[in-house]
């Protein structure tokens, strides 16, 4: 057995003498030792994911959390990384008016004060985290929320492209030019290789890319510092430079306004790492709200510094575009701090654009687990693996990323152009709702008028850079994007539609069988006896499902089974593994179901008993389970519901699980018989 999969024994199920040998773990369940009975199979995933977590360890939460400077490392890097490309595509932009640069910096200072300051109160205001998709759904309403919520999708599956790309281009400055034809090919390698460590857990990827972090920020401060100082007096040439722009013929001040309006907006991609700390709130350490901000204060505070630095430096050193290097390249070259530092600093960048991949493949599954808590998604999205990361959302963000880099070929340009168009999406619904927020609750919240102000402002920024990117974009390549992330909203209108429909039809028969007989307490019956006939019945919550199994056994089997237990999973997943009390909870409300259904099954005259396995994987939990009463009861036989439709269409595996046929293969191959009960839906 699995250490992450415990079975809780309740009162009546006694656990096996096996089991009374084995040592015991916390809360009074057993586990055996995965190592000696485990497969080759086994032993190689647990050597390359990682070996199960225990959801019972009481020290668990702390051991995966993330202090406030390891969540700036994993989430910051996704903000710090974009100085790589959006300073260098806004400076190209500005084609012969490098002088512009200066505003350039000041508008990205702004900018970055601007929207930090909103989703630090977006993170106070909402503590459970979820970022613009919750902000989006609670405020504004559930069209918000999932135009949000595809819009980030969309965006961190660019975040990991544009990341994996830029880093590679960057590396392959030093290479020659007809080695960028193999650069496609390790942009694939790289993200299968993140993909892995993410599978492995989110601090144990951290920790690993930490030092590449502390050197892209050790050698980028260091390029910045060491070019301001070294050319700190052409400063007010430079500036003097923009009025002598202003008053020649060929160039008047909206033309200049023009230009300075296309470059910020095709610098739009620095700003898309702020929102990943509201995101990913989750993994933060206690207290999580005072952990989040401070880490979105370091990650304000170093973007603003290096994105806003390095436009500088760019005029100052009077950086051009060279083939086949990024202008970073460049400057480090021209710091003149040695070869070896411009190659170290590139080195750095390279590592760090990688480390930036991982925001995607932390905050990405994020989203899809709450759209599919909501029911936007497959519910399988929210499920965790045996080391509780969200591995059906990780695979899924590495494939789409391996995908778009395929079809776009690795071009930095054409991922850019991509990318910075739905996170302002996001950017302006928070805003919108934030401002909504502010109004609402102005008489109950004395200083509301000072934060107002401030989301105004960051609304009509994100506004205008979205409506500058679309249109300036737009033949580009921008049009891909919008047409992914509206064939996405249509797939999530679907799916919603149709968990809708059943959830409907589920809840009719529900309160078709709401009538039958409870016995509030039931008394142990003196009859019950191991040998006898025993059907045990696999239920998730208490309801129609479960009820119209429990009715469907006497009817198929008449006077055969007069004793049933009743076995439940508490099954972990992304909405419950927010701390050790959920955990708690989920269990007392499984144990609570299970209660009512044994005074269901008491209240039609059988003896009932019941037990339940807590996990987070329900297929492997649930054989254990039924492995360890079969050898008490040695003639009993397991049923379990399964929903049919009429017309079974492909689709249907997709959105719901397929886990009484799982187990029912799993029992089989153990030799226990087991009866999959059909409860019929009419198809909407």
């Amino acid at each position: 057995m699995k250490k992450g999969a415990a079975i809780v024994p309740r009162e009546e199920v006694k656990p096996s003498a096996q089991q009374r040998a084995a040592p015991p773990t916390v809360n009074g369940t057993y586990s055996s030792n995965g190592g000696n009975g485990r497969s080759w199979r086994d032993r190689v995933r647990h050597w390359v994911f990682g070996a199960p977590r225990n959801l019972h360890d009481p020290g668990l939460f702390h051991q995966i959390s993330l202090i406030a400077f390891l969540a700036w490392v994993g989430l910051g890097a996704y903000g710090l990384s974009s100085a790589a490309y959006g300073p260098d595509e806004a400076y190209r932009k500005l084609g012969t008016h490098t002088e512009l640069a200066i505003f350039l910096a000041l508008a990205t200072l702004l900018t970055v004060a601007v929207i930090s300051y909103t989703y630090s109160n977006i993170i106070e205001h909402f503590p459970g985290g979820g970022g613009g998709y919750v902000v989006a759904t609670k405020l504004l309403g559930t069209p918000f929320g999932v135009v949000s919520g595809c819009a980030l999708l969309v965006d961190y599956v660019l975040t990991i492209s544009v990341s994996i790309a830029s880093g590679v281009d960057a590396s392959f400055s030093f290479f020659p030019l007809e080695w960028q034809a193999y650069k496609v090919f390790v942009e694939t390698a790289v993200i299968c290789g993140i993909l892995v460590m993410n599978l492995r857990g989110v601090k144990e990827s951290v920790t690993l890319l930490m030092p590449i972090f502390l050197l892209f920020v050790l050698t980028h401060t260091a390029l910045i510092v060491g070019g301001m100082l070294r050319h700190a007096s052409e400063l007010p040439q430079a500036a003097a430079q923009i009025g002598t722009t202003l008053g020649a013929e060929s160039a008047g001040g909206f033309a200049l306004f023009l230009i300075f309006l296309r470059a910020y907006s095709y610098g739009a991609g620095t700003f898309t790492g702020i929102e990943a700390v509201s995101n990913g709130l989750q993994i933060m350490r206690e207290p999580r709200v005072r952990t989040a901000r401070r880490t979105m204060l370091y990650m304000a505070a170093s973007l603003a510094f290096t994105a806003g630095g390095i436009l500088l430096c760019y005029r100052l050193m009077d950086v051009h575009p060279e083939a086949g290097k990024t202008l970073n390249a460049v400057l480090a070259e021209r710091v003149r701090f040695g070869s070896w530092f411009a190659i170290v600093t590139l080195l750095s960048e390279t590592g760090l654009l990688f480390v930036a991949a991982q925001t995607g493949f932390i905050d990405g599954p994020r989203v899809m687990a709450n759209m599919a808590l909501d029911s936007w998604f497959p519910h399988r999205f929210s499920s965790l693996s045996e080391r509780l990361t969200m591995h059906y959302g990780v695979l899924l963000m590495g494939v789409s990323s391996i995908a778009t880099l395929l079809y776009t070929r690795g071009d930095i340009t054409t991922l850019v152009t991509m990318y910075s168009i739905n996170v302002f999406v996001t950017f302006s619904l928070s805003h919108l709702g934030m401002v909504r927020l502010a109004w609402n609750t102005r008489k109950a919240t004395p200083r509301w008028w000072s934060s107002l102000p401030v989301y105004v402002l960051g609304l009509a920024l994100c506004l205008g850079i979205l409506a500058v990117v679309v249109v300036e974009k737009f033949e580009e390549g921008a049009w891909v994007t919008l047409a992914v992330t509206l064939a996405l909203i249509g797939l999530c209108i679907l799916t919603r539609r149709h968990y809708k429909g059943v959830v409907e039809r589920l809840a009719s028969l529900s309160d078709d069988l709401s009538g039958l007989p409870q016995v509030v307490s039931p008394a142990p019956p003196e009859s019950w006896e191991t040998t006898k006939p025993t059907a045990i019945l696999l239920v998730s919550g208490y309801g129609g499902v479960g009820l119209h199994s429990l009715l469907s056994i006497p009817r198929l089997f008449p006077r055969y089974f007069r004793q049933v237990i009743f076995i439940s999973v508490a099954v972990v997943d992304s909405g419950s593994f927010k701390g050790a009390s959920e955990v708690q909870n989920l269990e007392s409300q499984v144990r609570e179901s299970l209660d009512r259904y044994v005074a269901t099954a008491a209240g039609l005259g059988l003896s009932a008993r019941s037990a339940m396995g807590v996990g987070h994987e329900p297929v492997e939990v649930a054989e254990q389970l039924c492995q360890s009463l079969a050898k008490e009861y040695n003639r009993a036989v397991f049923f379990a519901g399964k929903l049919i439709f009429k017309r079974e269409h492909w689709y249907q595996r997709i959105l719901h699980n397929e886990t009484a046929y799982a187990i029912q293969r799993r029992l089989q191959w153990d030799g226990l018989p087991m009866v999959i009960l059909p409860i019929r839906v009419q198809d909407a």
